[in-house]
């Protein structure tokens, strides 16, 4: 059981790690444009983020799985650096599209609740406007590091999506989710309850991690 648990175990943090990786490099510099600049359109953009944040994961595994498949936009093309349904590549990108909006919308609040005046004067101090950027980002840090453990709670207990484009294939595509709904079909609850405590843990660390980082104390 214990090599099975584990191989569980390093996939499902592997494939939410990459999507998670993604969607930060993705999803801060958004987030930092939508929070600081004025344009046509923004409010669009943020209602589509927002509309995002609480898209049904499983409707954003049927899109990748029709995107992916043979007769699909990306599938269609057989390009060799685009993944195939039923790998830990199309999960990357069905977790990549359901943490990004959370990632770049909490980034995107963290900045707005950051003094409007705190960029003027960086750059009245001689700062390009990306020092200023980064500047704003380093005061908004703590709201930055929340939209990151977010988006990593958003897609390591998810289920849906990558049940439909990974296939739950195992020592292929099997993470803690789907190997949870499979073994409780088979009658293997001790395997079950072994992967269901693993992904409590990691859950409870990333919302340990955001009560720290928000500065909230355990016995309030």
């Amino acid at each position: 059981m214990l090599p099975a648990l584990t191989e569980i175990i390093l996939l499902s943090l592997q494939v939410s790690g990459i999507a998670l990786l993604f969607s930060t490099i993705i999803g801060i510099p958004l987030g930092a444009i939508m929070g600081l600049h004025r344009f046509k359109g923004r409010k669009l953009v943020i209602a589509l983020l927002y509309t995002g944040m609480g898209f049904p994961p499983v409707v954003v595994g049927l899109f990748v799985y029709i995107l992916l498949s043979r007769s699909g936009f990306l599938g269609s093309l057989n390009w060799s650096f685009i993944p195939s349904l039923f790998t830990p590549g199309a999960m990357i990108i069905a977790q990549t599209i359901i943490s990004f909006p959370l990632v770049a919308g909490f980034t995107m609040a963290a900045v707005m609740g950051v003094d409007p005046n705190l960029r003027q004067q960086v750059i009245s101090l001689g700062a390009t406007s990306r020092q200023a950027v980064w500047t704003v980002l380093m005061e908004a840090k703590v709201g930055v590091m929340v939209s990151i453990i977010a988006g990593f709670g958003g897609i390591i207990s998810e289920v849906g999506a990558v049940m439909l484009v990974g296939g739950n294939i195992e020592g292929k595509t099997r993470v803690l989710t789907t190997a949870i709904v499979l073994e409780t079909r088979k009658g293997n609850f001790d395997l079950a309850l072994a992967l269901g405590g693993v992904l409590l843990l990691l859950s409870f660390i990333a919302n340990v991690a955001m009560l720290r980082l928000q500065g909230k104390a355990f016995d309030e």
